[in-house]
């Protein structure tokens, strides 16, 4: 376990009903230390009702199973929003996750993506969302849980242990660059995001790449402070400073005082930081910076 001893975080998202037990043994050899598993919810009426094609058993059995081979950090995916889902299925979802204890739990409200069976289905009201008041009760009474039982909200979506933060996904928000290795593996090099071809024979022989996205400076340092507002701690003021040579107080002292004067947003010497009714509606403080 070399990656281990280095302290270097590597980690795959595995999904139950799919991964055996051979494969989790095969990624443990090979050096993965970091597991995440896309659970979603305990209840397995609104697994089966968002299309998943595992149930809560399956997922205890992947989860033991990756115990019993030896990993030590394991992440589960749950979700809130879900159609017909209740306060009283997120708090059971949450409850009977933590009897397992696990390192670090990622809390994500559903998105609703075009041209998907699910979201034909709630426009056609065969299912029905909760509503934002109730989404939002889901969201904090999951953050009230959670902290009580020592995990940190560190991220808008992301509760850890202490020394359990996703390197990886900190490294994303923070803006560093990293390399995507395989087929379809997404980077970020030199102000660039582009990905690897999905087709095997390509990325064998002609590494070919598609362009997502070419920086300048400008879009550069409003996707610092979007990915920055994202972390619970905020954007730090100085690690700003000594990246671009601008102060952001100055640089975008309009979008800031507007968000400040919707009480979006605190600041002081240190931080930019969401407030609570800035994480209820974070969407509208990312959208002054893209």
């Amino acid at each position: 376990m070399l990656f281990g001893r280095l302290g270097i975080e590597n980690t795959i998202e595995v999904n139950p009903g799919t991964v055996t037990e051979e494969k989790l043994q095969d990624y443990y050899n090979a050096g993965i230390n970091r597991l995440s598993i896309g659970l979603q919810s305990t209840c397995d009426s609104l697994l089966n009702e968002i299309g998943r094609i595992h149930n809560f058993n399956q997922f205890l059995e992947t989860y033991n199973m990756a115990r019993e081979i030896g990993f030590k950090n394991i992440n589960v995916d749950l979700m809130i929003g879900l159609p017909n889902q209740t306060l009283s299925n997120v708090e059971e979802s949450i409850k009977q996750i933590l009897n397992l204890r696990p390192e670090h739990i990622s809390v994500y409200s559903l998105i609703l993506e075009e041209g998907t069976k699910l979201k034909e289905m709630v426009d056609k009201e065969e299912l029905i969302l909760p509503s934002e008041e109730l989404e939002r009760k889901m969201y904090w009474k999951v953050k009230n849980i959670l902290e009580i039982c020592g995990y940190e909200h560190y991220e808008i979506s992301n509760f850890a242990k202490k020394g359990y933060k996703s390197k990886h996904n900190t490294a994303c928000w923070e803006q560093k660059e990293y390399i995507g290795l395989g087929l379809g593996a997404h980077s970020y090099m030199a102000k660039t995001r582009y990905s690897n071809s999905e087709d095997m024979e390509e990325y064998l022989h002609f590494n070919k790449r598609t362009i997502h996205e070419e920086q300048d400076e400008e879009a550069k340092m409003k996707e610092y402070m979007l990915l920055g507002l994202r972390k619970i701690e905020g954007v730090n003021i100085q690690e700003f400073k000594n990246k671009f040579m601008q102060n952001p107080i100055y640089l975008y002292m309009i979008e800031l005082n507007k968000l400040y004067e919707d009480k979006l947003i605190e600041i002081d010497t240190e931080y930019i930081k969401l407030t609570k009714k800035g994480i209820d509606l974070a969407n509208l403080v990312w959208e002054e910076f893209v």
